[in-house]
């Protein structure tokens, strides 16, 4: 059954979100991957029309810590050689960006909350981002960051200067932030965090934002349709 898409989770509570949801939609079935409860990564990855990687707490080097970043960092090597469409979000894109040789380090800020993000020229120009405005409001939340690998292309960037979206050859992109979550997944991300009042003022906006970021998250989903 090549309908099938894979979405690599590394916490309980990093789902998929909005994209399991659009893709159940469409007549495709997500195959979630649980790593934290010891799944295994398949032996076939021509199995799958497509592979998502979401986010986690985690740091890309803590592999002595977390028993499946060296095996995972070995996975997305063999999804590209395979040129399998790939979509890594948050922790996802820093471990593309890493088995492509780039390194990771710690951004300027942690970044948790509401942010403005900008498409560059090229990304002006990428299929991923047809039909989508040049400047939007996206949910963030990491404290590390991925250089450009080399032969990649930067997409978007945000006011501090992250680089927040990056392509890889035909069909692999990273990002930086959070499209898939809902403002009910941000909620709970946010239960022990942060002072009450910045707390409840992330939360509100969440709600705020949902029908707009959610419109725009399935233009995306619709787009990244066109490469699989």
């Amino acid at each position: 059954m090549y309908n099938k898409i894979l979405i690599v989770k590394h916490i309980e509570n990093e789902g998929a979100g909005t994209l399991e949801t659009f893709f159940k939609g469409r007549g495709f079935v997500p195959v979630i991957l649980e790593l934290a409860k010891g799944e295994s990564f398949p032996e076939n990855i021509k199995e799958y029309k497509a592979v998502v990687i979401m986010g986690g707490p985690m740091n890309v080097y803590e592999e002595d810590k977390y028993y499946f970043l060296k095996e995972e960092n070995i996975f997305i090597k063999e999804i590209l050689r395979e040129k399998i469409p790939f979509l890594g979000i948050c922790f996802g894109a820093q471990l593309l960006a890493k088995a492509l040789g780039a390194k990771i380090k710690k951004a300027p800020v942690k970044e948790i909350g509401w942010y403005e993000i900008s498409l560059t020229k090229e990304g002006k120009e990428d299929p991923f981002f047809k039909n989508i405005s040049h400047k939007f409001n996206v949910f963030q939340w990491h404290e590390d960051m991925f250089e450009l690998p080399k032969k990649s292309t930067l997409l978007s960037v945000s006011d501090t200067e992250v680089s927040q979206a990056f392509k890889y050859g035909e069909n692999a992109y990273g990002f930086q932030f959070h499209i898939e979550a809902t403002p009910q997944m941000i909620e709970g991300w946010l239960k022990n965090e942060l002072l009450s009042r910045e707390r409840s003022k992330i939360i509100l906006e969440s709600y705020k934002n949902k029908v707009e970021y959610e419109r725009r998250a399935q233009i995306i989903y619709t787009n990244f349709l066109k490469v699989l």
